[in-house]
């Protein structure tokens, strides 16, 4: 299959080029940033931050692709461009949403069917998890209406190599080479998931072919739980080391920018998703258990990645200061 993958020069979208390739598909990808691709794939130069320039680079490749893995999308105007593009030329669209979709909720675990935020919530804290929303409107309605083949992926929270967020796996690294306590605000009891992004791109990669999937909506999470203290110590225990962790008064901790730990989760309470739909309806399942996915992940830092995330401990100076434990 003639395969296109919008980003693929990192993270979930590298691996997803890796895994496409491996299963024989001809992989394109577009993006404004060159990294490491199989043998055969081919690369369009784009930056889709620029109005105008992805439809013009893709313009004379519309009918060159049978499916689309969208991993750059975060507003309709970049989903817009691609549905006129792409209308009745494609047998896929793929488009990564996320778990930033759902609100608060007092039933756990979340499933696909739960209340997402209002598509018109000005709230600049929910900023991108409407614009998820927004995109999602539009592709489940163009598909009602016309038909478009698309499906959405609500992806969980995610470790792995080459993290585009240094507050995700390099600065828990950083703490814990150190020696340096972890700081978590209150007990850190609150629970989510965490998925591979290999894990991520292998469900990606099942889906072209599964006529199922189309018009619908999934989870892609791990197959584990834990919780924020969980995460820490999951992680020291694939690095060989013993955590220090400080607890951060919750007053305390909701006045820190940036925030003391990655996950939102640790401020506002446990958010799990609901992997059923995707584990009967895809031919897949999670290999990473999340010390394994540290492992891994830890693995690719020690061996190129630590000098790609200089982390400052500075704030972390100042706050043990103030709990006297400086």
């Amino acid at each position: 299959m003639r395969v296109l993958v919008t980003g693929g020069n990192r993270y979930i979208g590298l691996d997803l080029v890796f895994e496409l390739a491996r299963r024989g598909h001809d992989v394109t990808v577009i993006n404004s940033h060159v990294a490491p691709l199989p043998d055969g794939a081919r690369r369009i130069h784009a930056d889709r931050r620029v109005p105008g320039e992805f439809e013009r680079a893709l313009h004379s490749h519309r009918d060159a692709f049978d499916a689309v893995f969208d991993n750059t999308a975060y507003v309709p105007a970049d989903i817009v461009p691609m549905v006129e593009l792409f209308r009745g030329r494609v047998a896929h669209y793929v488009f990564t949403s996320s778990q930033a979709v759902y609100r608060r909720s007092f039933v756990q675990p979340l499933r696909e069917d739960f209340r997402r935020h209002a598509a018109d919530d000005a709230d600049p804290r929910k900023a991108y998890g409407v614009g998820k929303v927004q995109c999602e409107d539009l592709l489940l309605a163009e598909w009602l209406e016309r038909r478009f083949p698309a499906t959405c992926l609500r992806v969980g929270h995610t470790l792995g190599p080459r993290s585009p967020q240094p507050t995700r796996d390099p600065a828990l690294f950083a703490r814990l080479e150190a020696g340096r306590p972890v700081l978590i605000p209150g007990d850190g009891f609150a629970a989510l998931g965490l998925v591979h992004t290999s894990d991520v791109a292998r469900f990606m990669a099942s889906l072209p072919g599964n006529e199922k999937v189309l018009g619908e909506c999934y989870n892609v999470s791990g197959a584990e739980v834990t919780s924020i203290v969980g995460v820490v110590h999951l992680a020291a225990r694939a690095m060989g080391v013993k955590p220090t962790i400080v607890e951060v008064p919750m007053e305390l901790a909701r006045k820190q920018r940036p925030p003391l730990v990655h996950w939102g989760e640790a401020l506002t309470g446990s958010a799990l998703l609901s992997i059923e739909k995707a584990l009967r309806e895809v031919d897949w399942a999670p290999r990473y258990s999340i010390e394994d996915g540290y492992r891994d992940s830890y693995e690719w830092y020690k061996r190129e990645g630590r000098q790609l995330y200089p982390i400052d401990f500075a704030a972390d100076d100042a706050l043990l200061a103030e709990l006297g434990r400086a």
